[in-house]
This record gives C-alpha cells, structure tokens and sequence, in this order.
C-alpha cells in the first residue's frame, strides 16, 4: 500500500478516486499491477489503495495541491493502462 509518512506532515489536500471493474479479480489484478509503484515524494504525497468486491479505490493526500495534481494524474494514466490491458487480456472466459 503507501510508504509510512511521518505523523507530523500537514495534508491540506486529499482526493479520492473509486473504480469499478467486471469483477473482483480484475480489481485485484489492477491492485496488484499499481500497488508496486510507490509515491515518489512520500514526505508530500501519500496513496492509499484497496479493494472491495469489484471496486478499487484509491485516497490521496498531499501537503500543497500541485503534488496532488501531479499523483494523482501520474496513478490515473498508469490506471488507464492497466484497466485497456486488462479489457484487453483479461477475459476469464476462452471461447473456440
């Protein structure tokens, strides 16, 4: 999930980010595929990912909005490529 911060840092800025898919396995393959990536400024920005049945969400906090701008839009591109791989790939069912 997110990198321990330390108590002390002020987050002014936070956001959610909820994403339902076709079933709870292709949330967890996203989980799995974006939970890898940890926030690069950890001491300003802090991601916090689940899932729950079919939906994975997604919580920000930042401490100024411009790292939470720039998180935010970083995890919706990357999220973006792996919901088109998954539509792409991820079929549970083979059809011949």
């Amino acid at each position: 999930m997110a990198a321990a911060v330390p108590d002390q840092t002020q987050w002014d800025f936070s956001c959610d980010l909820d994403v339902n898919f076709e079933s709870e396995e292709h949330a967890l393959i996203a989980y799995t595929a974006l939970a890898v990536d940890k926030e690069l400024q950890p001491d300003k920005v802090r991601r916090l990912i689940s899932v729950s049945k079919s939906k994975l969400s997604v919580h920000f906090e930042a401490a100024e909005a411009r790292f939470l701008r720039a998180s935010f839009s970083a995890f919706v591109d990357v999220l973006t490529l792996a919901a088109r791989t998954i539509q792409e790939f991820g079929q549970t069912e083979t059809t011949m």
